[in-house]
C-alpha cells in the first residue's frame, strides 16, 4: 500500500470525514456537518520528517507513516503503559524503533495521548488496525458530538 491507498482505505470506510493537506501530512478530520472550523482529528498520513518528529526516518524514498488516536484501555492492551509526555521537541522514550516498517507502534511524538502508528503498513496490516480504527472512529463521533452540543 501506498499513502493513497491508506487514504483511500479509511475515507471510503468511515463517513464523515474531511481530508486536509498541511504541515507536511494528510490529516483526516470527522466534520459531517462542517459545523467545527475543521473538526475532530482521526488520522493523519505524514510522508515528511518535521523538526520534532524525525523518529520514523520519513525521509526515504516512498516511506510514510499513518497515525491514530486509540482509548487509553485499548493502548495498554496492545502497547502496554502510556509513556510519560517528552520534553518540547523530543521522542516518547519506550525502546522503540519508530523507522520499523509495518509494525504497530507507539506515535513517536504523541503515545502520551494514546496515539499510535505504522509506518507503510501493508494490506494485511490495514486488515488488523480495523477494530482499533473503529474504536477511535467511535471516539471521535462522540467528541464531535459533545463539540457542537456545546
Amino acid at each position: 500500500m501506498d499513502k493513497q491507498d491508506v487514504a483511500a482505505y479509511i475515507l471510503g470506510r468511515y463517513a464523515g470525514l474531511v481530508a486536509v493537506e498541511a504541515w507536511g501530512e494528510q490529516s483526516f478530520f470527522y466534520n459531517p456537518d462542517k459545523a467545527l472550523p475543521r473538526g475532530v482529528y482521526f488520522a493523519t498520513v505524514k510522508d515528511k520528517d518535521g523538526d520534532n518528529d524525525q523518529a520514523s526516518r520519513l525521509g526515504r524514498d516512498g516511506v510514510f507513516r499513518f497515525n491514530f488516536g486509540i482509548s487509553n484501555a485499548s493502548y495498554k492492551k496492545v502497547l502496554g503503559q502510556r509513556p510519560a509526555r517528552p520534553v518540547a521537541g523530543g521522542v516518547v522514550s519506550t525502546g522503540h524503533d519508530f523507522s520499523q516498517f509495518n509494525t504497530l507502534l507507539p506515535h513517536p511524538v504523541y503515545a502520551w495521548m494514546s496515539w499510535v502508528c505504522v509506518v507503510n503498513p501493508d494490506g494485511a496490516m490495514m486488515q488488523q488496525l480495523t477494530p482499533l480504527l473503529d474504536e477511535s472512529y467511535a471516539l471521535v463521533v462522540e467528541k464531535y458530538t459533545k463539540r457542537i452540543k456545546k
